[in-house]
């Protein structure tokens, strides 16, 4: 189920110079955790979603991977 509302964005004007304007898209404030506190020394976690498990793992990269 996708839960993106297009309301939680909005656009910001960013100027380069005077004859170039890009338009930027930015997400509202949102709640944000550190991925430390989401994992505490651990690789993966588990996330219940709906009665269905999610792994999120962060890989040998750094990155986040999220599974079901």
């Amino acid at each position: 189920m996708n839960t993106h509302n297009p309301s939680d964005f909005h656009y910001r004007v960013r100027r380069s110079d005077e004859n170039s304007v890009r338009f930027e898209r930015v997400q509202s404030a949102v709640r944000t955790l550190s991925s430390n506190t989401l994992f505490q020394g651990e690789h993966e976690i588990g996330i219940e979603h709906h009665g269905a498990l999610y792994r999120l793992k962060i890989t040998r990269q750094g990155k986040l991977i999220l599974n079901k």
